[in-house]
Parts: C-alpha cells; structure tokens; sequence
C-alpha cells in the first residue's frame, strides 16, 4: 500500500466560510464534489501554490469544527485491515464504506481518538 496523499480534513457546518479564509490563504478550490450518499453534503479540495492540500467536508449537522487527517491510498482494502489491526475503527455506527464513480472513503477513528479520514480515488 502506498500513500498518494496526505492532509488536514476539515468537516464544518460553515464550509462557505472557511473557503474564503483558504482562498485568502493563497489556496484555490481544485474540486467539488456535491450531493453525496452521506451526511456530508459537499466536498471540497483546495491546493495552494506550493501543493499544499485542506479538504473543507460540508456537514450542515454539526455543532462545532472537526479536525481530522485525510489518507490517501492506492489500495483502501489493505489500509483499512493495516488501520483495524491497530484498533481503529468505523466512525460511522454502521460502518458503511461510501462508494461512488470516483472513489470510496472511512471515516477511521484510532483507539486515543484521533481521526483518519480513508480514502482511495479512482483514476479512470
């Protein structure tokens, strides 16, 4: 397994907001992905100038700010048996994996609780 990508993952009821603090930070929207088959709503990717990543997770049901860390990997099965053998687990009661024409995700919490948001994007 190889990681492809790995940055701060910021989930917010103010995605609006904190999108214009980036964009004044030097960064620019590189992609958006809306109505999605979770509780997000909207997906955004940022890039600055030196490629530097934030991702911005619209969640109109949050009371406060969530900070987590966004991997991403060539091969989500291998990083998910890697992250549950050292005692993360699904942050969703369900434990669901999202699935969509570009990719899938987790949300994987670690036993001291911080958050690793598992992602593979399909290349096609």
């Amino acid at each position: 397994m190889k990681l492809t990508s790995f940055n701060p993952l910021i989930v917010t009821a103010h995605s609006d907001d904190l999108i214009r603090l980036f964009e004044e930070l030097g960064f620019e929207v590189r992609h958006e992905k809306k109505d999605l088959d979770s509780a997000a709503s909207r997906d955004v990717r940022m890039r600055d100038a030196n490629g530097n990543h934030v991702d911005i997770v619209q969640v109109d049901q949050m009371p406060r700010d969530l900070a987590e860390i966004r991997m991403n990997v060539d091969n989500f099965e291998q990083a998910y048996d890697l992250l549950t053998a050292h005692g993360f687990r699904s942050t969703r009661t369900d434990g669901t994996i999202s699935e969509d024409s570009s990719g899938k995700g987790i949300g994987m919490v670690s036993p001291s609780g911080f958050i690793l948001a598992l992602a593979q994007h399909i290349k096609r």
